[in-house]
C-alpha cells in the first residue's frame, strides 16, 4: 500500500493533457462483447477500473491486446463463458454493464451483484426492468442475477430515473434485439453519446443519444469497429478546480468545453477566470474565491462526481456555501476528512453548509471513495503544511497518473510506501 504526501500551498501553473474518459471507456469495453469481430479502441486511460473491466471480459474468453501508446485490440469471437468472474465484479459496479451485451448476443448471462464505491444504494432495478421489458426472464437469488432470452424484442421503456448505467445496458441489449426500442427519460451524459457512436460504428442504429428519448433499431449482427474514447470531463473539471483553488494558471488540453459547462459556470461564479481556446481551456484565479451554492443534478446539471472536489475549494472561499446532493444519499463521507484539515462544514440532511476559512491545515486523512480522494488531493494542495492521504487505491480507479500530472504543474506531491507513515 502507498500513500500520497503533499506539501501544500503550491500554485499550480502550466499545461496538462486530459486522459480518455473512465466513465466512457467502461461501457465501450463492454460493448465489444456485441460482436464476434475485432474492435480497436483508442485513447484508453491507464486506470485500475479499466484493468478490472479488462479482467471481466478477458476471463470470459475475450482476447485483449495493447497496441500503440493508448490503444487496445479486443476480440470477443471466442467467448467461453457468460458468467463474469465474481472476484472482478465485486470490485466495480460497472462490471454489470456486460449484462446487456451478453443477453443481446448470446441470450443468457449469470452475474453477481456488483460492488464499487460505497456512496449509496445505487440499485440495479432499472437495469433488470429494462431487460425484462425486452423479453428476458430474470431470476435473482443468492447474490446472483440470471437472465435468459431466445432473442430480445424491442420495447418502449420508461426509466423512473435517468440512470446512466441502466441507459447504457438497455442500449447495448437493444442493439441486437428484434424490432425497435425506445428509452424514455434516458440519461443524457456525453458518455451515452460516446457509446451510441461506437454502436453505430459497429453497424447499429441508435438515434437521440444525448436527449431524454433514445431510439434503437435492432439489427441481427454487429461488426468490428474503430473508436476513440472521449476525454474525461471529470478529470478535466478536477484539474480546473485544483487550478482555481490554488490561485493558479493552468491550460487544459484534450477537453470538450460543452461537456464542462455546469462546472465552468460555478467556477466563474467564484471569481475564477476561464477562457476557451481552440485547443483547450485556460483557468486562472486570484485568492480568495467567493462562496457559491451547488445542487447536484443529472447531466447537464452539476455532476455529483464533482461535488466533493468543489467542496474542497469552497472550504477557503469567502462566505458560506450550501451544497445539496440529490443523486447519491451517502456522498458526504469526505466531510469528516476535510474537517480533520480544519474545514468548517455542517451536514443537514442532503445539504452541507460550508463556511469558508482563511486556510486549511495539513493532516493525515483517508480517501473513502474515488472522488473523495480527488477532493483530498485538492485540499492538500491548498493547505498549510503536510497532508498524507491513505487508501489511494480509490484514486487510482479514476485518475491516470494524478501525482505525475500535478508534479508537472508545480505541486509538491509524491507517492511513498505506507510503511514510511506507520500511523496508517
Amino acid at each position: 500500500m502507498e500513500v500520497i504526501v503533499i506539501q501544500g500551498q503550491s500554485r499550480l501553473q502550466g499545461r496538462v493533457t486530459i486522459s480518455g474518459s473512465k466513465n466512457a471507456v467502461l461501457p465501450v469495453l463492454a460493448a465489444c462483447l456485441l460482436t464476434e469481430e475485432e474492435c480497436y479502441l483508442e485513447d484508453i486511460p491507464r486506470l485500475v477500473d479499466v484493468d478490472t473491466m479488462g479482467g471481466v471480459i478477458g476471463e470470459m474468453g475475450c482476447s485483449i491486446y495493447p497496441e500503440g501508446v493508448n490503444g487496445l485490440r479486443i476480440n470477443a469471437g471466442s467467448l467461453r463463458s457468460v458468467e463474469p468472474p465474481y472476484e472482478y465484479v465485486r470490485r466495480m459496479r460497472a462490471s454489470f454493464l456486460v449484462m446487456g451485451p451478453l443477453l443481446g448476443r448470446i441470450g443468457r448471462v449469470k452475474i453477481s451483484l456488483p460492488g464499487g464505491c460505497a456512496i449509496g444504494a445505487r440499485p440495479i432495478d432499472l437495469h433488470l426492468k429494462g431487460m425484462a421489458a425486452l423479453g428476458a426472464s430474470i431470476k435473482v437469488s443468492k447474490g446472483y442475477v440470471e437472465a435468459e432470452a431466445t432473442r430480445l424484442k424491442g420495447a418502449s421503456i420508461y426509466l423512473d430515473y435517468p440512470s446512466v448505467g441502466a441507459t447504457e445496458n438497455i442500449m447495448m441489449a437493444a442493439a441486437l434485439a428484434e424490432g425497435t426500442t425506445v428509452i424514455e427519460n434516458a440519461a443524457g451524459e456525453p458518455e451515452i453519446v460516446d457509446l451510441a457512436n461506437l454502436i453505430n460504428n459497429m453497424g447499429g442504429h441508435v438515434t437521440g443519444a444525448g436527449t431524454r428519448v433514445i431510439k434503437i433499431e435492432g439489427v441481427k449482427k454487429l461488426h468490428g469497429a474503430r473508436h476513440a474514447v472521449i476525454p474525461d470531463r471529470i478529470e478535466a473539471a478536477t484539474f480546473m478546480i485544483a487550478a482555481a483553488a490554488t490561485g493558479g494558471d493552468v491550460f487544459l488540453e484534450n477537453v470538450i468545453p460543452p461537456h464542462l459547462k455546469a462546472v465552468m459556470a460555478k467556477l466563474s461564479e467564484t471569481g475564477a477566470s476561464l477562457q476557451e481556446e481552440d485547443s483547450g481551456i485556460r483557468v486562472r484565479a486570484d485568492l480568495p474565491l467567493k462562496a457559491v451554492d451547488i445542487k447536484t443534478m443529472p447531466y447537464p446539471g452539476f455532476p455529483t462526481d464533482m461535488q466533493a472536489q468543489f467542496m474542497a475549494l469552497l472550504t477557503t472561499a469567502r462566505g458560506s456555501s450550501v451544497i445539496t446532493e440529490t443523486v447519491f444519499e451517502n456522498r458526504f463521507m469526505h466531510v469528516n476528512e476535510l474537517k480533520r484539515m480544519g474545514a468548517n462544514i455542517v451536514i443537514e440532511g442532503h445539504c452541507a453548509v460550508v463556511k469558508g476559512r482563511k486556510s486549511l491545515s495539513g493532516a493525515k486523512v483517508k480517501a473513502t471513495d474515488l472522488r473523495a480522494g480527488a477532493a483530498l488531493v485538492i485540499a492538500g494542495l491548498m493547505a498549510e503544511g503536510e497532508t498524507v492521504i491513505s487508501c489511494v487505491n480509490h484514486i487510482d480507479r479514476g485518475y491516470e497518473n494524478i501525482v505525475g500530472k500535478m508534479q508537472a504543474l508545480g505541486a509538491n506531491i509524491k507517492r511513498v510506501p505506507a510503511l514510511k507513515h506507520a500511523a496508517f
